[in-house]
């Protein structure tokens, strides 16, 4: 086939293939990214639950229209545009309309593997820092962004104080505090992340003895509830670098999807494969590569 008849069929494949995409719901090429489904079966273009109240504090109500129940997340000290700037942290209408396509794609691709209903996605850097935490919390930050959805970040990386520098609100207690006290609620290791619908937990004081925290009976009755709770939202896990902690191995159990973060110019390829392998898991979803 000489090279006129070869881009002929290409023009003709990608035709058929925007054509198969537009019929199941999907973008125009023009768009430069892909529609999203609807979200935990749910019908935008029309109501199909209405709010109850309950009586119990530490519980949602059982059946909410998600319009009410999302404006109801509080947001006391919302980042500025300029701020979020500053932060590096993705907003709607901002400059590098290619960078948000990107945290949208990957919301999508996400979402359409998922399936129907809310979902654990855990984010583990196979670099050798601890600067994977901006890429997981611009990944939560993507699923608040759309309206019909809130997002908690969940950092479980004891090892750094990234966070810190991202949320508007001090936080004191956090992951690991919960889990070594059986007298804390969930509630008091909430916070406000600054972003609209985004909230976070930090990872907590006890990072020497994360390991047991995270092998605990409660760390798993905290996800549980924290999946459980809501409907729509997203829950991203962000743990330590993969290849040199142990604690990103615990804390897969917790996942429906895991992604690796692979840094610009720090990672080669066997270690990705290796990577991948030690996992051994239909959970890997894919990679993000950090500049």
């Amino acid at each position: 086939m000489d090279d006129n008849k070869l881009y002929k069929a290409l023009l003709k494949s990608q035709s058929e293939r925007r054509q198969i995409e537009s019929d199941r719901g999907e973008a125009k090429a023009e768009d430069n990214f892909r529609k999203e489904r609807p979200y935990a079966g749910s019908d935008r273009d029309k109501p199909n639950w209405t709010r109850v109240e309950t009586n119990d504090n530490e519980r949602p109500p059982t059946v909410y229209d998600s319009s009410v129940s999302l404006s109801l997340i509080g947001n006391p000290k919302p980042w500025s545009r300029e701020q979020l700037r500053e932060r590096k942290i993705i907003y709607s209408g901002m400059a590098d309309k290619e960078v948000m396509d990107a945290y949208r794609e990957l919301r999508i691709q996400l979402r359409n593997r998922a399936g129907e209903g809310n979902f654990i996605v855990m984010f583990s850097s196979l670099g050798k820092g601890h600067g994977g935490l901006l890429t997981a919390y611009n990944l939560a930050a993507a699923f608040a962004l759309d309206s019909h959805t809130s997002a908690l970040l969940v950092d479980c990386d004891p090892y750094g104080n990234e966070l810190n520098s991202l949320v508007s609100s001090p936080m004191t207690s956090g992951v690991t505090d919960f889990v070594a006290d059986r007298s804390l609620k969930i509630q008091s290791i909430l916070y406000p992340s600054g972003v609209e619908r985004l909230t976070v937990i930090p990872a907590g004081t006890q990072a020497s003895s994360a390991v047991e925290l995270f092998s605990a009976v409660r760390m798993r009755e905290l996800i549980t509830e924290l999946k459980a709770r809501y409907p729509d939202r997203c829950i991203v896990l962000n743990a330590p670098p993969f290849q040199e902690n142990t604690e990103a191995r615990i804390l897969e159990r917790f996942a429906d999807q895991i992604i690796f973060g692979v840094p610009f110019g720090e990672v080669t390829a066997e270690v990705i494969e290796d990577s991948v392998d030690a996992l051994g898991s239909d959970k890997f979803s894919g990679l993000i590569f950090q500049e």
